[in-house]
């Protein structure tokens, strides 16, 4: 693997890096993945401190940006929402200027992607996206390397989207498809389909790599052929409760269960960036269970369990993949 220099470099969205980029980012969470297993020490940023802004709670991207940073030999400073003042008695702007002075690289996990952006913009050292509702740049990263993983490539893979289409996950992979010209069917009701401006920049990026985008209403339709059918929980954090009935009527044609995978190609597999509602096991689970009569949301048991499903694998490389992300930026 050829080194490639990202050092300095943001990382907010997909759209802001070549195929190339993103394949040796994928490459580089690979060697890390293998040092990681053979106990091999790679602590190359010793003495490097980040600081790691929670807007939003989080288990994997929290762990994962944690452990990262540790393995790298960094230290870690977490803000959540209560002990930050981003945005409220402090601007973005000057959050970032006081941060960069203090850190080596900023991780921001919240709301607007303007707020990373502007982070960015400000910053003198790396800002990295740990979510927005527009993008979810290193769940992307993780996922290609679960897919390479499982298929041994990712040239020919179709990717079906189920469910709502116009969030962060949905746009991630409308991107991320365009960008390493893979297939993308967005499947949904219409009114959920992605942004049409998006949609308009990806189909011009997916001209130039030979990737094809489509959106489909036919659940089963849509699934015909695809390797990997992904979806991710209909109601996100921070929208607020009365939503709930109207998605569950909307989306349910949309919920993966083993007759929907039977439609896709024979070697489907089954991704989700978590957490799932597919049992009672949970608060909200079984709240909304008994509240709405159902005993799984987005995905059924049955298929969440199944030998299909890669979503473990797929949350345990997020971590391999964001340190390949702060590894690079920060030139280790």
């Amino acid at each position: 693997m050829n080194k490639m220099d990202l050092k300095g470099r943001d990382f907010l969205k997909l759209l802001d890096y070549t195929a190339e980029e993103i394949t040796y980012l994928v490459d580089l969470a690979a060697d890390y993945k293998k040092k990681k297993k053979a106990g091999e020490l790679h602590d190359t940023l010793k003495g490097k401190n980040v600081a790691l802004i929670f807007e939003k709670t989080s288990t994997r991207t929290r762990c994962s940006f944690e452990v990262a940073a540790h393995d790298l030999g960094m230290g870690t400073t977490y803000l959540e929402p209560a002990s930050s003042q981003i945005g409220k008695k402090e601007s973005i702007a000057d959050t970032a200027r006081v941060l960069a002075g203090m850190f080596d690289g900023i991780e921001y996990r919240g709301y607007g992607q303007e707020i990373v952006e502007e982070l960015a913009k400000y910053s003198k050292v790396p800002v990295w996206n740990g979510l927005t509702n527009e993008f979810h740049p290193t769940q992307m990263l993780a996922d290609l390397l679960t897919i390479r993983e499982h298929f041994g490539s990712l040239e020919g893979i179709k990717v079906a989207y189920m469910g709502d289409a116009r969030y962060n996950m949905a746009n991630s992979w409308m991107v991320t498809c365009a960008k390493m010209g893979m297939d993308f069917v967005a499947c949904s009701p219409k009114e959920y389909f992605p942004n049409a401006e998006l949609i308009e920049t990806c189909q011009a990026i997916a001209k130039e790599t030979g990737a094809t985008l489509s959106f489909c209403e036919d659940a089963k339709e849509g699934v015909k052929g695809a390797n990997v059918i992904y979806t991710d929980v209909w109601v996100s954090m921070g929208e607020p409760d009365e939503i709930w009935e109207e998605r569950i009527r909307d989306l349910s044609p949309y919920k993966v269960d083993k007759d929907l995978m039977d439609h896709a190609a024979e070697n489907a597999i089954f991704m989700h960036c978590l957490p799932a509602f597919h049992d009672l096991k949970t608060e909200i689970g079984k709240e909304k269970g008994e509240q709405y009569n159902v005993t799984e949301l987005e995905v059924t048991d049955e298929v969440f369990e199944s030998e299909r499903s890669l979503v473990f694998e797929e949350a345990e490389n997020r971590m391999h993949t964001i340190k390949a992300v702060m590894a690079a930026t920060l030139g280790a």
